[in-house]
């Protein structure tokens, strides 16, 4: 007897490939469970977590995003993406509703040339109603000019409200 147990290469080779797919197929239904109904950081589907306060102080607002220095009032929240108590460093977030005076608004829009492009902006729920209606202008350009050192940045500007709503990512 030769040593050969009877087992084709090939059949071992079919049965890592299926236990392959089985595993990633776990992998992603269980992904979907843990992250159902989590707000979306970007499509990476961690969700917006942090003290359901609504704050009013603009220092922490024009200290990151020079575009608000001229900023007249403001509305945001913050806090961090996924668990807490995960270690590692940590991912904050910025949800901004910023009260612009109409000059800043008119510098704003002839330096940075938003459009209107049909997009709104997606905040945590506590000021979801706080949001103008629109429309809104927005644009790379525009998001640009409100990414600053660690945080990047997507603006949209409510012309006719004078609000311009940013909602940031920043380590």
């Amino acid at each position: 007897m030769g040593g050969s147990t009877g087992v084709r290469p090939w059949v071992v080779g079919v049965a890592a490939a299926v236990s392959l797919a089985v595993a990633v197929l776990v992998a992603v239904a269980g992904y979907r469970l843990v992250t159902r109904g989590a707000e979306p950081m970007g499509g990476v589907g961690a969700a917006k977590t942090g003290v359901d306060e609504v704050r009013e102080d603009l220092e922490p607002l024009r200290k990151r995003f020079p575009p608000l220095a001229g900023a007249t009032g403001a509305r945001w929240m913050s806090g961090t993406y996924g668990r807490g108590d995960a270690p590692g460093p940590s991912t904050y977030w910025i949800d901004a509703v910023v009260t612009l005076p109409a000059d800043e608004v008119r510098r704003l829009v002839a330096a940075h040339g938003p459009t209107a492009q049909g997009r709104s902006p997606e905040v945590v729920a506590g000021l979801r109603e706080r949001v103008p209606a629109g429309p809104f202008l927005t644009g790379e350009a525009f998001d640009r000019a409100f990414t600053h050192e660690r945080w990047t940045a997507s603006a949209f500007l409510d012309e006719r409200s004078g609000q311009v709503v940013v909602v940031a990512t920043g380590t």
